[in-house]
């Protein structure tokens, strides 16, 4: 499969060499395998540091992917041809394969991965620009299209079921009625030779016994009554950035701020998204480890779809000031921090 995968990268970066101008979608296209191969890169940095022998050789790897984007190369646009200088990423990559400790080397990739991601985002806002002479009325229309799809409809409202344990307690509190003394209205139970003492006697030991094999149960069916072991806290590595055990995301949304106050409105940016990471990471929706991108952190809450949908702008909103070239302005801070706050609150 990754054979047929990177045969096909390959390929694809022999036809834009010999192309004397490249369509806009396949530039972005190769922009986007480029990525992917980066990120198989990033693979195999995390096989080698646990021992394992990788898939594809990493020599293979960066061959191929080196091939999907020239140093220069013309990309046709609805305004004309533009140059591209795509040199940084042959300079970057030559430098991540010369590179043997391995951390460092997956910083190199992770730095790549984040440029490129800036450069697609580039691309999509050009290839939307010239698809801009849609009317309203279509976009309105493919958008009911859209919206009217199944998986987008909000399902109907489940009856709440009764839980295994429920029902084994309404079972036997049904069973033990039967063994209570049943008095009619206005008239006295009747105690003549001991029987009804020792039937409360048994039902009192029997609700003991109830009790206790509740309180010992109890953890094996809801996990919030089990004993935590407390673990001790480790230094993290988020994009490169060492967070100490010490640190939380509070105090690295705080360092967000004093940077946003100085002025360094980028470094803002780049401080909150770590510290958002890390907030996700306390509340076990992601999993931190040196050789994942961005884009892998998104896979992680794909299935929760209110809090992928707010990533996945605040994703592209650092990727484009940090990596990117535009500039970070207070405006583009003060709705950073906002959407921050509005996926903590979804988590």
């Amino acid at each position: 499969m990754r054979q047929r995968f990177f045969s096909t990268l390959l390929l694809i970066g022999m036809l834009a060499a010999v192309a004397s101008a490249a369509e806009l979608d396949d530039y972005q296209k190769r922009i986007r395998s480029a990525r992917g191969g980066i990120q198989e890169l990033l693979s195999n940095v995390a096989a080698e540091e646990v021992g394992d022998e990788p898939v594809q050789p990493n020599n293979e790897l960066f061959t191929s992917v080196r091939e999907l984007l020239p140093a220069e190369e013309s990309v046709s646009t609805s305004s004309g041809d533009v140059k591209t200088n795509n040199r940084w990423f042959a300079d970057r990559l030559k430098a991540a394969e010369d590179e043997k400790d391995l951390t460092k080397r997956a910083e190199i990739l992770n730095e790549i991965d984040g440029r490129l991601a800036a450069i697609g985002v580039e691309m999509q806002l050009l290839l939307d620009a010239e698809a801009s002479d849609r009317s309203k009325d279509e976009d309105k229309r493919k958008l009911s299209e859209i919206l009217s799809r199944p998986e987008y409809q909000k399902p109907a409202p489940k009856e709440p079921e009764e839980s295994a344990l429920a029902r084994w307690i309404r079972e036997f509190l049904q069973w033990l009625e039967q063994y209570l003394p049943r008095f009619g209205s206005g008239t006295a139970p009747d105690l003549s030779g001991g029987v009804a003492v020792v039937q409360y006697l048994l039902i009192g030991v029997i609700v003991l016994l109830l009790g206790f094999l509740v309180y010992k149960l109890a953890p094996l069916f809801a996990p919030r009554f089990r004993r935590k072991n407390k673990k001790k806290k480790e230094s993290r590595v988020i994009m490169g950035e060492t967070i100490h055990e010490d640190v939380s995301s509070s105090d690295l949304f705080s360092d967000a701020e004093r940077l946003a106050r100085e002025g360094d409105l980028r470094g803002a940016i780049r401080k909150g998204y770590v510290a958002l990471l890390c907030e996700m990471s306390d509340r076990k929706l992601i999993g931190l480890a040196r050789h994942k991108t961005n884009r892998d952190y998104l896979r992680d809450v794909k299935s929760r779809r209110e809090i992928h949908t707010e990533m996945t702008g605040l994703t592209g909103s650092f990727e484009r000031h940090w990596y990117g070239s535009q500039d970070a302005r207070r405006e583009d801070w003060e709705e950073f921090r906002q959407r921050c706050g509005d996926t903590i609150k979804a988590i």
